[in-house]
């Protein structure tokens, strides 16, 4: 095909995957939908920009109507009206087969911020992906141990989460350019297995990433319409999830429910992704911003109380799903005491969330499903909490802008933390794992982000910390070196750090904040052939 150009190396089965048909169908997407995602871009450099010289943020006032309107999204298929536990974690297939045999009631199969766009993490993601449809998953490590689906009749129900609208794909063009990430994610799994899916009696279902307005949601809702169309799957059939995890789709809940309502199934609070748009967005913008200590920002703060209350309300309102955030950790083989503490604050975050409203929640690690199963069939009386309308909050765009009433500290140790998992993650995000275990963390692209752009912020603020320093580029540059030495001296992705320090040191400190430290992170993986 001339007019689409792969220039990634070769993967294993690619040729299942990267076949005549399933290009030209992505080629398709892209030509009709490339330029308008483009301009979704730009838009979104626009509105930062008018944030940065107003530092105000309000409901629209233009759509008004969708929010005062009586509407509903379309009915939950059979099998995704019981949500309570979901597994997040990359496509690696291992990864994969540990989540499909988790008992979670879904599976996030992640090729997003657990996932690096390695080529071979690309196109081996849709090969787990098309295995795991069919039930054919399987895996022997090269130290000869099987891996296998336990029970092929009774898995989650797998839902992908495709690349945000602001990465394209560098080892695919269509016409001489990149194509969009996001296109290439969700075209491929959908041509391959859409129909698949509705012949055993399930769908394509989705998870959307990263979206700042309700227009990327329409954009997202066109897509899935002609996709549809194209391949002769019945209109509606997609079911979308969307992650709430910017400030500005926090102002627009009920517009991006309402763009994808024959689409839509619910949305998710993504903690780590909504602090880091926070500081983003208002980076530039009259007034203080700063945040405490990342990990003293629990959603017991004000501001974060406001966003998840939200979101409960609005999706019980409108007939769709209010999905929790990650509990991230990882037990210890070799330490019970950190399990049984790490334990107790998943249990206690899990409890919030139930009694918040939400209908399920997420986990990275088999071993928690249970726990959030445990919290959660505790109070569902059904499959999940529709019911709970929520009535009894009320949401200001004050509540939602409350950084100032946020408790914690900036202290020495969170600055150093920021710097250890910025730098550590980067590394194996450079060696094609996104998804990489720190300190008992499952940590992705998402705390590399808010570390590295809470170190901007308090660097270009001259934040002071718990000791009294001022956050200064000499004293983060001085910590740089004593974590960097650290990280050299536990092993981890070694030929990788000097590249990540330098990487992240760049996006943290220089006066032009980069949008996404994976964008720079990415250019350094096509240039090694990645």
């Amino acid at each position: 095909m001339p007019d689409v150009e792969v220039t990634g190396p070769p993967v294993e089965r690619d040729e299942e995957i990267l076949t005549a048909p399933a290009l030209a169908f992505v080629a398709d997407l892209q030509r009709r939908f490339g330029a308008r995602r483009d301009e979704l871009l730009l838009a979104r450099r626009d509105r930062r920009e008018e944030l940065s010289r107003t530092g105000r943020l309000d409901f629209l006032p233009e759509t008004a109507e969708v929010r005062a309107g009586d509407w509903q999204v379309a009915p939950a298929p059979a099998d995704l009206t019981d949500r309570r536990v979901e597994i997040t974690g990359p496509t690696q297939r291992k990864m994969a087969i540990n989540a499909l045999n988790s008992g979670a009631r879904v599976w996030l199969a992640d090729l997003e911020d657990a996932n690096t766009p390695h080529w071979a993490n690309v196109v081996g993601g849709q090969v787990t992906l098309y295995d795991a449809v069919r039930r054919t998953i399987s895996l022997t490590s090269p130290e000869g141990k099987e891996y296998r689906l336990r029970d092929p009749d009774d898995l989650p129900v797998v839902l992908p989460r495709p690349r945000g609208w602001h990465l394209p794909e560098r080892h695919l063009y269509v016409d001489g350019r990149p194509a969009v990430g996001a296109l290439v994610d969700f075209g491929l799994h959908f041509f391959h297995n859409a129909a698949e899916l509705l012949a055993r009696g399930s769908g394509p279902y989705y998870y959307l990433p990263k979206m700042e307005s309700h227009l990327e949601a329409r954009l997202w809702n066109e897509v899935f319409t002609h996709a549809q169309a194209e391949l002769g799957i019945p209109h509606g059939t997609v079911r979308a999830t969307v992650l709430i995890e910017t400030i500005t789709a926090a102002f627009e809940m009920e517009e991006i429910l309402y763009e994808l309502r024959e689409h839509a199934s619910g949305l998710n609070a993504g903690r780590w992704d909504y602090l880091f748009s926070i500081i983003k967005t208002f980076r530039d913008a009259p007034g203080d911003h700063t945040l405490p200590d990342r990990n003293a920002v629990s959603m017991d703060a004000p501001m974060m109380r406001a966003y998840s209350d939200l979101l409960v309300r609005t999706c019980h309102r409108r007939g769709a799903f209010a999905m929790g955030g990650m509990a991230a950790f990882i037990p210890s083989r070799r330490d019970p005491e950190v399990n049984a503490a790490a334990f107790a604050k998943v249990r206690a975050d899990k409890q919030r969330e139930v009694e918040a409203g939400f209908d399920g929640s997420w986990v990275a690690h088999p071993d928690l499903v249970p726990l959030c199963a445990e919290v959660f069939d505790a109070v569902l009386e059904g499959p999940h909490q529709l019911a709970r309308r929520r009535e009894d909050v009320s949401v200001t765009a004050a509540d939602l802008l409350a950084l100032d009433r946020t408790p914690g500290e900036r202290t020495e140790a969170g600055l150093r933390g920021n710097i250890h998992v910025g730098i550590g993650y980067l590394a194996a995000w450079l060696a094609g794992n996104g998804a990489a275990a720190i300190d008992n963390l499952m940590e992705d692209a998402a705390t590399a982000e808010i570390s590295r752009s809470q170190i901007w912020q308090w660097t270009h603020a001259a934040a002071t910390l718990d000791t009294g320093a001022v956050v200064t580029r000499e004293l983060v540059e001085r910590l740089v070196e004593e974590e960097y030495a650290a990280l050299v001296d536990a092993g981890a992705y070694a030929e990788h750090l000097d590249r990540a320090r330098e990487l992240f040191v760049r996006t943290a400190l220089d006066d032009d904040f980069v949008d996404f430290l994976t964008l720079p992170a990415y250019d350094v993986v096509v240039a090694a052939g990645g």
